[in-house]
């Protein structure tokens, strides 16, 4: 009866019980779930509360959620969602009947997977209310990249033994997915109807890798209850952390050992309705992965992508007006691109980055060739 995400948070609600009574000191706890990653798996229970909510298939899916995202006011009406790229992923209308069934019920698994997560996260928030601590706790929830979209038995350089094993040791028949003896994932079609309007998915340091949901609340911030569009990242969670907790960071050393420096901004400023964005507009932020490369300053964005995802040169975007990153705007703006490079060889240079000119992935296809 082993499930991850029961099991961290119930050891999260132990901790947070163990505390002596009386003992106001301010906590820091972090949940960390496993869930939604593949092997995609959840109770039978939470499954069943999406059978047959996805068997119109991924394109209707990602349709109906982008409807929706323009009327919440998630994104502009007018946004240009980037096409679907899933090579080595069939169309929905030339799969066969039970090759949509396998791929609908995977997806009612994810599904399941994060309805589960989000009842674990809600068992939290309920210790908080009844302990009286929720008004004086700052919850912070997001995810670590865009949606995963990897065919795993496609992988490099070890899908074939991924997909042999998996053969060979689990049960993939429909009624079994999700329980513990099976082992799917839900392929880059679906996760691009949960990218949407964003290019591609994880992996890729495009928007539909890099950009995520967040959710920050507390009552004491002036913003609440509201779209934020300023740009942040991951590094900016502890600056923000020890603002709050009125801690400072070291510096360059603890307790006699060298330390690294703060990176990021305190969201603070921002949250509290002081400032209108967390980075100036000069800052430069950068990504690299797999021999792929971003740099963004402002609304501006370099793109590097190696074939056959991109030219294998650099792209420039204008992400106010083409969040789906469509546009490419390197010929008609060659100073601002150049103005990126530049912070981009300053990222380089600052993280010790090595740029290997040819990535895991571009083995792979050159096997395949």
């Amino acid at each position: 009866d082993f499930y991850s995400s029961d099991f961290y948070t119930d050891k999260l609600l132990q901790y947070l019980r163990e505390r002596a009574p009386g003992d106001d000191r301010p906590f820091f706890a972090y949940l960390p779930f496993q869930a939604p990653h593949w092997p995609l798996h959840a109770p039978d229970e939470s499954i069943a509360k999406y059978r047959g909510r996805y068997d119109a298939g991924p394109d209707a899916l990602r349709e109906e959620r982008l409807a929706a995202l323009k009327r919440l006011g998630l994104c502009p009406p007018d946004v240009e969602a980037h096409p679907v790229v899933a090579d080595g992923a069939p169309e929905w209308a030339d799969m066969t009947d039970e090759q949509r069934a396998v791929s609908a019920r995977s997806m009612e698994v994810y599904a399941g997977m994060v309805d589960r997560m989000d009842w674990n996260i809600g068992r939290v928030i309920e210790y908080l209310s009844d302990s009286g601590e929720l008004d004086n706790t700052v919850v912070i929830f997001l995810s670590d990249n865009g949606a995963e979209g990897a065919i795993v038995e496609a992988m490099p350089l070890h899908g074939a033994r991924i997909a042999a094993q998996i053969e060979k040791h689990c049960d993939n028949s429909v009624d079994n997915l999700g329980r513990p003896s099976s082992f799917i994932w839900y392929g880059p079609r679906w996760a691009q109807a949960a990218t949407a309007p964003s290019r591609l998915h994880k992996a890729f340091t495009t928007e539909g890798g890099i950009r995520v949901v967040g959710f920050v609340t507390w009552p004491g911030f002036d913003r609440q209850r509201e779209v934020g569009t300023a740009f942040s990242t991951v590094m900016d969670i502890a600056p923000t952390v020890l603002e709050l907790a009125g801690a400072a960071h070291p510096g360059t050393t603890y307790r006699g050992r060298e330390v690294a420096p703060m990176r990021g901004r305190s969201m603070v400023p921002y949250l509290s309705g002081g400032a209108e964005a967390v980075h100036d507009a000069d800052t430069g932020t950068g990504w690299e992965l797999f021999g792929r490369r971003a740099i963004r300053q402002g609304n501006w964005k370099a793109l590097h992508l190696p074939a056959p995802y991109g030219p294998g040169g650099w792209q420039l975007y204008d992400l106010a007006a083409d969040p789906g990153e469509i546009h490419d705007l390197a010929e008609s703006h060659p100073d601002k691109l150049g103005e990126l490079l530049t912070l981009w060889d300053r990222y380089v240079e600052d993280n010790g980055v090595i740029l290997d000119p040819v990535s895991v992935f571009d083995l792979e296809f050159e096997a395949e060739a």
